[in-house]
């Protein structure tokens, strides 16, 4: 029977008492009494990794960073506190994973459960790695054609570049990024600078909603899973760019797309 890493992660974590599984972050996130002491962190940020952060007992990281760095490395974030990052499908045998993650379990437990604990739980160990949607969003096939279009319309724009920003595609006027392109829990999303006046009138669409973190400056999250209106986006791309632009790229702007965005004619 198929399994992935995903489902033996769930597995092991979930065989300890009075676990709970919630998602923070877009990430698999496992609980004992309100504590996290297991997070599954899959290619995040872009890291390539495939790995559980784990909650370390006091000198776990050094010893098994240090001895085994092709299993083991310090996560970004929590390993100043001294969480462990445990790769899942580097060779690492998986009754060495459920015992981390044991560790990891009794060192945020209450002693009354920690106490109950016998020998690390034993698992058919996985024999799928993870879905390659999971690993990257933006693999599918409608993401990449969508991508594509996003990617030809901004190089034909003065002085852009395509780099990452957390991960995902950002594209830059200059050095000023005005559109992102991520994919959330099978969600494509799009990103752009509208200004706070506009914000409020394009969230009457449910397809519109204001991001955390960068809304309060501007910015609006568009969701484009279901509807991709090419025009729609790039008015609303070439008006994040114009907001960012220095004055000879717009300058710069083929004629017809400088113009007002109420009168631009996109096909």
């Amino acid at each position: 029977m198929a399994k992935d890493i995903k489902a033996a992660v769930r597995e092991i974590c979930l065989s300890f008492p009075e676990v709970e599984e919630r998602t923070g972050h877009g990430m698999p996130d496992y609980k004992i009494g309100g504590r996290s002491f297991a997070t599954l962190a899959i290619n995040h940020h872009g890291d390539g990794r495939v790995a559980l952060w784990i909650h370390a007992p006091p000198g776990a990281q050094e010893l098994h960073v240090d001895g085994e760095p092709e299993f083991y490395f310090v996560p970004p974030y929590v390993g100043p506190r001294g969480w462990l990052g445990v790769h899942l499908d580097q060779g690492n045998d998986w009754f060495s994973i459920a015992a981390r993650v044991q560790e990891a379990y009794a060192n945020v437990a209450p002693e009354s459960l920690a106490t109950l604990l016998g020998d690390p739980p034993e698992i058919e160990p996985p024999n799928e790695t993870v879905d390659p949607e999971d690993f990257d969003p933006l693999s599918a096939p409608h993401a990449q054609d969508r991508l594509a279009r996003i990617r030809d319309f901004c190089a034909s724009l003065p002085e852009t570049s395509e780099g990452t920003q957390f991960g995902i595609p950002a594209f830059k006027a200059g050095r000023k990024t005005f559109l992102t392109v991520h994919r959330h829990r099978r969600r494509l999303r799009l990103e752009f600078w509208v200004g706070p006046e506009l914000q409020s009138t394009l969230c009457d669409d449910p397809r519109f909603s204001i991001p955390a973190y960068i809304g309060h400056r501007g910015w609006i999250d568009l969701d484009v899973e279901d509807r991709f209106d090419w025009e729609e986006v790039q008015q609303l791309a070439l008006g994040s760019y114009r907001h960012f632009a220095l004055k000879r790229m717009l300058k710069a702007l083929p004629p017809a797309l400088d113009a007002p965005s109420d009168q631009l004619l996109l096909g």
